[in-house]
């Protein structure tokens, strides 16, 4: 091995020792300590529902056609597709930039003189009009010594990864959307049912009391309260039709498609998982994909930090260029070849501060992305507490609300038996009876609906719906 060689060798590793030091290899940061994400609960099973597909966690046919549909024509989730093939093309870019380039260039010059210019003699005759035709390749080549282009190539592959991440938080997110908004719809239909059963029956009770009325049992006074009791029932049925056609249009536009109405089904009928299992609190790194798209970004900012370090050390390009350039067409192949092999060191000393700012940039956009890294990881555990909490206590009400609305029931009935066959009690008592009933069906049914939703919450929370 000549002596050339070992220096040429050692050059090579002192480079890449120095290229090391340059730009840092990437390791998850250390965040907020995953162990208390969730509030007052306390899990070693790593089950979680976020492994469940969708069609799995909800029952109803009706919705899972719903959400297939929304899958396949959300426009939000479009854009977030293409936010992918955009990133993808980016990345290939950053890989070509491995390979030199390689131009090819063709062209004629023709070329005038003037004669008082060159200054020649008296009596030397030469042609000041040619003609130069040329036919030629030429290559351009970067090394990569302080792994500009590997810092460049990887917060590439990052920015990709995060569009992925956008993407699924996405499809998780129109998920709920469309399921929160069912149970809604379904919530709402529920409520007009009602209120059209007890219109009814306050529509027959103003005729029991007209009729009490007339046989002296009660007074006018009565048959008004109980007319405007009828009313009271009357004016919350065209709120209740107005929020179901909002949520059908709101539906139909995460849909993607004009606005009608949707099929469905009753609130009656849902059914929700046996076991809503959460899993551990350090799955969320790998489950919600916002947290993993706010790691990606952090990584990108750390690779462009990375990058804005390069700025400072010197590159090296080679070009070579080379073809065929000849005066006379008819000699074009003869002895007409040409090239060039230049190697260029371009090392940065005065350029007004621009790579200091630069890097300065960089690094202030990698600590604003650990915050946001960390803060996404707080929302995801605070907002998995609130979902947990939130069925918790629908469930904790459901057997009050029932007994209350079956004490209610007894009361309206006992009332009015005793307004049409004692004298001692009045409208009133009837009336209040009444009213209380009704608020009772009407907050059962959004006790219901606050445990389906809290279901659909807890497993978007959990990061479920994309896998």
């Amino acid at each position: 091995m000549t002596h050339s060689t070992n220096k040429y060798i050692l050059m090579v590793v002192a480079v890449t020792l120095l290229s090391g030091c340059v730009a840092k290899k990437y390791e998850r940061p250390t965040a907020i300590s995953t162990d208390k994400l969730y509030r007052d609960q306390v899990s070693a099973d790593s089950t979680t529902i976020a492994n469940m597909p969708w069609q799995t966690v909800f029952k109803d046919q009706k919705l899972n056609a719903l959400i297939q549909k929304g899958l396949d024509q959300n426009l939000n989730l479009k854009n977030a597709i293409e936010n992918i093939v955009q990133a993808r093309a980016t990345l290939r870019q950053t890989k070509l930039a491995y390979y030199p380039t390689l131009d090819f260039d063709a062209n004629a010059t023709r070329n005038k003189q003037s004669k008082a210019a060159l200054n020649f003699p008296a009596g030397i005759n030469i042609n000041t009009l040619t003609t130069t035709y040329k036919l030629g390749l030429s290559t351009s080549w970067e090394a990569d010594i302080w792994g500009k282009l590997s810092s460049s190539k990887r917060a590439a592959l990052a920015t990709y990864l995060s569009t992925d991440a956008a993407k699924q938080a996405v499809q998780t997110q129109l998920i709920s959307d469309i399921a929160n908004n069912y149970f809604l719809l379904l919530s709402y239909d529920r409520q007009l049912e009602i209120t059209k059963a007890t219109l009814e029956s306050r529509i027959k009770n103003v005729e029991v009391i007209k009729a009490l009325k007339e046989g002296a049992i009660v007074t006018g006074a009565s048959v008004v309260q109980s007319e405007a009791n009828q009313h009271a029932a009357e004016v919350l049925i065209p709120d209740l039709k107005r929020s179901i056609r909002e949520t059908e249009n709101a539906l139909n536009i995460l849909l993607g498609q004009a606005s009608g109405p949707i099929e469905r089904g009753t609130i009656g009928d849902q059914v929700i998982p046996e076991k809503l299992a959460i899993g551990l609190p350090a799955q969320l790194l790998e489950n919600r994909p916002d947290v993993r798209q706010a790691e990606f970004d952090f990584r990108t900012a750390f690779e462009t930090t990375n990058l804005a370090k390069t700025y400072f050390y010197p590159s090296l390009t080679l070009t070579a260029s080379g073809g065929l350039s000849t005066l006379q067409l008819r000699n074009f192949f003869d002895q007409s070849i040409f090239y060039s092999i230049i190697g260029g060191l371009t090392q940065p000393i005065f350029n007004q501060g621009l790579n200091k700012a630069r890097l300065t940039n960089a690094q202030s956009r990698q600590v604003q992305a650990f915050n946001n890294f960390q803060q996404s990881l707080l929302v995801a555990g605070q907002e998995v507490s609130n979902a947990m909490y939130a069925y918790e206590m629908a469930v904790a009400k459901e057997d009050s609300r029932e007994k209350q609305i079956e004490a209610l029931e007894k009361a309206v009935d006992y009332t009015q038996q005793l307004l049409e066959y004692s004298s001692s009690t009045n409208y009133t008592d009837v009336l209040t009876s009444e009213q209380n009933l009704l608020a009772a069906q009407l907050s059962g049914v959004n006790d219901n609906l606050q445990k389906l939703q809290a279901v659909v919450d807890l497993y978007r929370a959990l990061g479920g719906g994309w896998k």
